[in-house]
């Protein structure tokens, strides 16, 4: 039985019930189910707290699964990536990045992608297989094991693969991320993104929890959308919109932004018209090489000038600063790197960026 693949409540439930079977005192169960997410340990015999005998037969009935670290590269300015192996097949990036006080790790929700947004470098490998619940947890939990690692603060689903295609194991894993048995990472602090997979959206939008969500976006008319990312064909726009007025907080849009393609003024107009009713916030983000090669990044000054279009038009409006582009940070690059498909060459993204993301595949 994989304690980490439930939740922390039905772990409760589990623990409990083998510690009565067991006929150990109830203060074990508490002391086995902290050692889950709460003080995570890489083996059951690190729990020291607990009768060497009892270490031993938790190891036999209660295993606890983790990852193989494939890779683990530091940049210079702090960004730390990691290339996970999990013994369902497929390799899986997350990264962390420390800007101060806040320490984001983004993670991943599948071993490849479906959806083969043209942009991203995730989209040339095609769609693997999902993640479980435990899996995608797993990249936090195993960032709060390397003791050179500041525990993260804030999670996002910006990773390899779409995390609404993985909706049942997506779902679990945000209550072992939230639930304070669990990781205790607020609900705030953790950001779902997705290219818009309708129904999904009105499962999320149904959690209690005031999790953020963030649509990949990146063209705010159907017909340039359509050529960025085939998902419009089946969602279109003008349906995202309405499923996004289900949710209470703030939406954020993530705009990669692409020479000639949507960063000209009728783009930065249409963006206008698209956000400001729904009041969502707008990232603009610098195009990172590994997606279609026809492709090239918006100038600086193009940035900064579709941002202040923007903002005239009352859009509140970020232009993000690209973050480890020595070591492959953006999603699906370092495998790529690692598997010898490609060769990918870091583009100097200039002065423009304010703040920090992790950025387009």
């Amino acid at each position: 039985m994989n304690l980490l693949d439930m939740t922390p409540e039905a772990a409760a439930g589990a623990v409990t019930d083998w510690v009565v079977a067991k006929g150990e005192p109830p203060y074990r169960g508490r002391q086995i189910l902290r050692r889950l997410w709460q003080r995570p340990i890489g083996a059951w015999r690190d729990a020291t707290e607990l009768p060497v005998r009892l270490r031993e037969v938790l190891a036999a009935d209660f295993p606890i699964q983790r990852p193989r670290l494939v890779t683990r590269q530091v940049s210079s300015d702090g960004t730390v990536k990691h290339l996970w192996a999990f013994g369902g097949g497929g390799s899986v990036e997350s990264v962390i990045i420390p800007e101060g006080r806040r320490r984001t790790l983004c993670i991943s929700s599948q071993a490849g992608c479906a959806f083969g947004c043209v942009f991203c470098a995730t989209g040339r490998m095609g769609f693997q297989r999902h993640l479980s619940a435990w899996e995608i947890s797993a990249q936090v939990r195993e960032v709060m094991l390397q003791m050179d690692t500041p525990r993260p603060t804030n999670v996002v689903f910006m990773g390899m693969g779409e995390p609404l295609h993985n909706w049942t194991n997506v779902d679990r894993a945000l209550s072992i991320l939230n639930d304070p048995r669990g990781l205790s990472i607020g609900a705030r602090r953790i950001t779902v993104s997705t290219v818009g997979l309708i129904p999904a959206l009105a499962k999320l939008a149904k959690r209690s929890e005031q999790f953020t969500i963030a649509l990949s976006l990146h063209a705010a008319d159907s017909d340039t959308r359509a050529r960025l990312m085939p998902v419009e064909r089946k969602y279109p726009l003008s349906d995202v919109l309405r499923a996004l007025t289900q949710f209470r907080r703030r939406v954020t849009f993530e705009y990669v932004m692409i020479a000639g393609v949507n960063d000209r003024p009728n783009d930065a107009e249409a963006l206008v018209s698209f956000a400001r009713p729904l009041g969502a916030h707008v990232n603009l983000l610098t195009l990172h090489p590994g997606g279609s090669p026809a492709l090239r990044p918006s100038t600086p000054d193009t940035m900064k000038r579709f941002a202040a279009h923007l903002r005239a038009g009352g859009v509140g409006t970020t232009l993000r600063r690209s973050r480890g582009l020595d070591i492959f940070a953006a999603c699906g690059q370092l495998r790529l790197e690692a598997e010898g498909r490609s060769h990918i060459e870091p583009e100097n993204d200039g002065d423009v960026q304010e703040e920090t993301a992790i950025g387009s595949g």
